[in-house]
């Protein structure tokens, strides 16, 4: 499947800008200190000036006691906050693609498959995908990844859900790539003690995991197969450029 081909590249490359001196240097213009403000306001501000319970509800695997003080304490009208934190990301891609020259191919067969994406039940996915599109292949590729990230993880808390887990739950199984499940889980703004996860536990988050694959899978049938391998080779490849130090 094509969608497990590229899910470690999606799911790093397209995080990897938040965690960047560019974003970093975004989140200083919120005025305030830490992670948090700037990555909640400008990661959500693509859902307009909402209430935070619309933020945690898209968000879906962040403690709801992180996300509202996060969401209130910057005063940056939403859209000014979602145009400052893609703007992070073009910058970050720009930076770390330099050397990666098939930006403008990967980014026209990634466009073609978040264009090919559902949106019902997906609101930060359609929030990010109706952003514009930089005309700098390389910023263009980041925000493609960005874009198809959250369609990854927009469907994978569907299926979470699905399989009778809570979010918590499936953080403390899966971590992430820095972080095990526990230091996840409290980066996430979840406080411990954590329950005990069982095999049932496990078992379940793996169907997730699967169901998740097969939901993301349709998008990219609007590629053929000799472009879904391209796909395959291109992103391998930016991965790789972008984060090897």
């Amino acid at each position: 499947m094509t969608a497990t081909a590229v899910k470690q590249q999606v799911l790093e490359l397209g995080g990897a800008f938040m965690m960047s001196r560019e974003a970093r240097a975004f989140g200083e213009t919120t005025g305030l200190p830490g992670f948090y403000p700037g990555y909640t306001r400008g990661r959500g501000g693509v859902l307009g000036e909402v209430d935070a319970d619309v933020v945690t509800a898209a968000f879906g695997f962040f403690a709801p006691d992180c996300v509202r003080p996060a969401w209130e304490s910057v005063a940056m009208p939403a859209a000014e906050a979602a145009a400052g934190y893609l703007g992070a990301c073009h910058d970050f891609g720009r930076r770390r693609l330099a050397g990666f020259d098939q930006s403008e191919r990967l980014a026209e067969l990634l466009g073609r498959v978040v264009a090919a994406a559902p949106t019902p039940g997906l609101s930060l996915f359609a929030g990010w995908r109706a952003m514009p599109l930089p005309t700098d292949p390389r910023a263009a590729v980041l925000q493609l990844t960005h874009v198809l990230r959250e369609l990854r993880g927009g469907l994978h808390l569907m299926a979470v859900l699905a399989e009778g887990l809570t979010p918590l739950q499936a953080i403390l199984i899966a971590g992430s790539p820095a972080a095990d499940g526990p230091t996840q889980a409290q980066r996430l703004g979840w406080l411990e003690p954590f329950e005990p996860i069982t095999e049932e536990h496990r078992t379940r988050w793996a169907a997730a995991e699967k169901l998740t694959d097969e939901l993301i899978e349709p998008c990219f049938e609007v590629l053929d197969e000799a472009e879904r391998a391209e796909l395959v080779t291109l992103m391998t490849e930016a991965h790789r450029v972008a984060l090897t130090r």
